[in-house]
């Protein structure tokens, strides 16, 4: 006896197409990371002065392309987060490669909020390791 019938209803997650719990769980951190990196891009674009710059730093942008750049990233991460939600496979590799991307950028920004920035990079680390984790389609 396997312990399954035959008209068992699928799960909620197999109905969704949503996936594993590690799916969920790197589309609401690449969402929530996404969101963060948004209003750091706004931050920067909009007032120079709410961050402190530094003299003699090896990736010298201005800081307002330092803005754009997280606006841009922060807005792909968040929409491929909201596509992994939808169940769509090809956001698992999109996710993994803006999410190492993310921890590119926000590496480089350090000088300007270190906190700020390791939090981030911390988050972009679970993401890619729960969408790397996670079960592909066809072995569940």
């Amino acid at each position: 006896m396997s312990g399954t019938r035959s008209g068992a209803t699928p799960r909620s997650s197999e109905r969704t197409g949503i996936g594993s719990g590690w799916v969920v769980f790197a589309a609401v951190l690449m969402v929530f990371g996404g969101l963060m990196m948004i209003l750091e891009g706004i931050a920067a674009i909009a007032e120079d002065d709410v961050f402190v710059t530094t003299r003699n730093y090896a990736y010298a942008f201005d800081l307002t392309s330092w803005g754009w750049i997280h606006l841009i990233v922060g807005v792909v991460i968040t929409l491929a987060g909201a596509a992994l939600f939808q169940g769509a496979t090809w956001a698992r590799v999109v996710g993994v490669a803006v999410a190492g991307l993310a921890m590119l950028a926000n590496f480089l920004w350090l000088p300007y909020a270190p906190v700020w920035a390791i939090v981030l990079i911390a988050i972009n680390g679970f993401v890619i390791w729960a969408l790397c984790a996670a079960p592909s389609p066809s072995e569940r």
